[in-house]
């Protein structure tokens, strides 16, 4: 009996291995390709290989933008279920609110993918990974990080969450500095960590490097003493624009307030504005040159030409055009030199009515710059209403029309180069453009002349001169319009100059928009950020200071 049940349990054991061994042998031969699939979807995983994104640098090689490696974090809510504790320690390790972490898992429970953070530091995420959680899932990506932070931050910009430009050079160039991801396929245990990588099937391609024209050295120097001046005269902001006057570069732009591309948690909306591209302003007294330039032109006038202004005023079709005081007799270099409304009106009323508009449009005031900086505005200049007297003086001196600080630096790059239309550039030039000729440049030599005299003590900028150097420039005062008009109380205070007059090297437009304090006038606004900034930036330059000399 007993020998019975043993060979019974054997034939029973046997015919088992037998229907095991010739199930195995079946699905082997007939289902083959079926489980050989199904396996590998549980463990062959196509993984992508981020690219590097092209660093962004200044004219001499520091860096500006850089992709460091960070990592997301995530999970697959409808398949891993986490306990109480497994979101309790990811929150504390990952700095995040446990009950937020909880509530969001449970609203996405039926996601196959959900982020738990992005942009993880590695020393954060290898915190992550010792946990151990089951159905935690690491990612490797790239983080934009801008050493020079806000001091840079309006022309380079920044990227979004996915490497993408949003604004500024990250925005204009994303073409450039966007590279191409790779794939690659691999191996993995029940886990999620990757065991072996079987095939590369593409290799990233790193994006481009850039050089633009900035030189990090005069962008914190001009950030910094145009942020102090918008401070102490309690501004809504200003602006500041700084050209190569040989090449056309860019070598400053800044605005104030800024932004701090690094942490956007601040939420500083109206510091994100790139004023000095996208704003126009009425640039008053700062267009004068070009009224003297555009008389110089007809061969009737000269610096020494005498313009009578008595009794202080005079009357335009409705209009009154007057000077503070009554300047009497003065010759044209003084109408520049001590900015009289009246002056400069009945020289532009004494001109063809086309004449200061064609100045105007030679120089690209009211033109588009081109750049490549995004929201560039081109800003407003017409000739409609020309025939019109009104018209023709009001834009004499600055007003009926609209111009960005990028624009007016322009216009006075035209003077300083001697009469050469440059293109602006905001990437570094290894070659020096030809230009084209807008102006005759015994004149425009002549202008700057005459403008030099605004720097000198009897003229309205003494405060931007620089010690050891001849400076030329124009201030500019103008009255913002409101609901009811022009505003007396709410101005613009802009200060364009160039130095050094005897081979101008920086061109440079200075804007303060609604200072709050006592002064208001780009003399005493402006004139000073002009000055304190040459004369480091020239200094830094290597620019030799001009000889003790009269002209």
């Amino acid at each position: 009996m007993k020998l019975w049940r043993h060979y019974t349990v054997v034939v029973l054991f046997l015919g088992a291995c037998s229907a095991l061994a010739a199930r195995v042998t079946y699905l082997n031969v007939t289902e083959r390709a079926f489980l050989q699939e199904q396996g590998d979807a549980r463990s062959l995983r196509l993984e992508t290989m981020p690219a590097y994104r092209g660093v962004v640098y200044d004219r001499h090689g520091e860096p500006l933008a850089v992709s460091t490696p960070v990592m997301a974090v995530w999970t697959d809510p409808s398949f891993v279920q986490l306990d109480g504790d497994d979101i309790d320690a990811l929150a504390g390790v990952l700095e995040l609110d446990p009950h937020e972490l909880a509530r969001d898992l449970e609203a996405d429970a039926g996601r196959a993918f959900f982020y738990l953070k992005r942009r993880v530091p590695w020393e954060m995420a290898e915190r992550a990974r010792q946990l151990q959680i089951d159905g935690i899932y690491f990612q490797r990506e790239y983080r934009r990080y801008y050493p020079a932070a806000d001091t840079s931050a309006h022309v380079v910009g920044m990227t979004n969450i996915d490497d993408l430009g949003l604004e500024g050079i990250e925005l204009s160039f994303e073409p450039h500095l966007r590279g191409s991801h790779g794939s690659k396929r691999v191996l993995k245990d029940r886990r999620g960590e990757t065991i072996k990588d079987l095939e590369f099937i593409e290799a990233p391609r790193f994006g481009s490097d850039l050089y633009l024209s900035l030189d990090l050295r005069l962008q914190f120097l001009a950030f910094r003493e145009l942020k102090a001046a918008v401070l102490a005269h309690r501004a809504v902001s200003g602006s500041l624009v700084m050209l190569d006057a040989r090449s056309g570069e860019i070598l400053a732009l800044v605005n104030s307030p800024s932004y701090n591309p690094n942490d956007l948690s601040q939420g500083n909306g109206a510091g994100m504005r790139n004023r000095a591209v996208t704003d126009s302003y009425e640039p008053g007294s700062t267009i004068k040159p070009f009224t003297v330039l555009a008389a110089l032109e007809t061969g009737r006038y000269q610096p020494e030409t005498t313009i009578e202004t008595a009794p202080g005023y005079f009357r335009v079709g409705n209009k009154l055009v007057q000077d503070p005081v009554n300047r009497g007799t003065i010759t044209l270099v003084q109408a520049l030199q001590k900015s009289s409304q009246v002056g400069i009106a009945k020289v532009a009323l004494d001109l063809s009515p086309q004449a200061v508009f064609e100045v105007l449009n030679r120089a690209g005031i009211g033109g588009f710059v081109g750049t490549g900086l995004p929201g560039e505005n081109a800003g407003s200049l017409t000739d409609r209403g020309l025939d019109n007297a009104v018209v023709r003086t009001t834009l004499a001196y600055g007003y009926g029309l609209a111009v960005s600080p990028l624009q007016l630096a322009r216009g006075y790059l035209s003077l300083a180069t001697g009469g050469l239309s440059l293109p602006l550039s905001i990437l570094r030039e290894d070659e020096v453009p030809a230009g084209d000729r807008v102006f005759d440049a015994k004149l425009c030599r002549q202008v700057l002349e005459m403008l030099e005299t605004v720097t000198e003590d009897a003229g309205t900028a003494p405060l931007a001169r620089v010690p050891g150097y001849r400076i030329a420039g124009k201030t500019g005062t103008s009255r913002k319009v409101s609901a009811h008009g022009y505003d007396d109380e709410r101005h613009v205070a802009l200060f364009a100059g160039i130095a050094p007059v005897t081979d101008p090297r920086l061109v440079m437009v200075v804007l303060i928009n609604e200072p709050g304090g006592e002064a208001k006038g780009g003399g005493t606004v402006a004139a000073p950020v002009f000055g304190r900034v040459a004369a480091r930036a020239l200094r830094l330059l290597g620019v030799k200071p001009d000889e003790v000399s009269a002209i």
